[in-house]
């Protein structure tokens, strides 16, 4: 009975000293060094990729962000976000896909309103958008609906508002643009593509005369 109580003693205490070396390793060591290399490595994006402007955040480059006026690039449309509707104490926004299938009726409309607008609202005095320079992702938001990215062609298709109602040229515009766009990653990977958020701070600074 006693070598039973002080087998099943020693079993225990054994189990004991082996969760608190586990919980120690895999909950304070692992941790702080997984984090020591990423913060030495790998800061910016360890701490979210946050872009700063004016000596202060305003941003992600790995998040779209919608709400930009006119004198500004816009990003894709964002059809796919939605407000949390069961916990209403926070408005917490959600990121998704439509769910909408190609042949969708609803997607179809506002695909065509999306195009539309494109249209007139990046036509100018001296320049007039053609339904058929109107790229994909100028009508259709991303999987997540939070895409920070845009394709040049919808970019370039965006310069002459954008030089129009910002008091700059062409010219110029397109250089920013040229500037801002990176290209496949690894040479192979993706498409080209221009951060919408980047490429505003961009814009701000230059029309401004910074």
């Amino acid at each position: 009975m006693n070598n039973s109580v002080s087998n099943t003693g020693r079993l225990l205490w054994a189990g004991l000293r082996a969760l608190l070396v586990l919980t120690l390793v895999t909950g304070v060591v692992y941790p702080l060094a997984v984090t020591g290399v990423a913060q030495a490595a790998f800061h910016g994006k360890a701490n979210g990729s946050e872009v700063t402007a004016d000596g202060k955040v305003v941003g992600s480059s790995l998040i779209g962000q919608q709400g930009y006026s006119l004198r500004y690039f816009q990003p894709r449309p964002a059809n796919g976000l939605g407000e949390n509707s069961v916990n209403t104490q926070y408005k917490l926004i959600l990121s998704g896909a439509t769910n909408r299938s190609g042949d969708n009726p609803e997607l179809l409309q506002w695909v065509k309103e999306a195009k539309a607008a494109v249209v007139k609202e990046n036509s100018t005095a001296d320049y007039t958008v053609e339904p058929s320079q109107v790229p994909a992702d100028a009508v259709t938001s991303s999987g997540s609906g939070l895409d920070p990215d845009i394709s040049p062609a919808y970019a370039d298709l965006q310069v002459h508002r954008v030089a129009e109602r910002n008091g700059l040229t062409v010219a110029q515009v397109e250089k920013l643009v040229a500037d801002h766009t990176t290209g496949r990653t690894l040479g192979f990977i993706g498409e080209p593509r221009v951060n919408v958020l980047e490429l505003n701070i961009a814009l701000k600074a230059l029309a401004e005369g910074d």
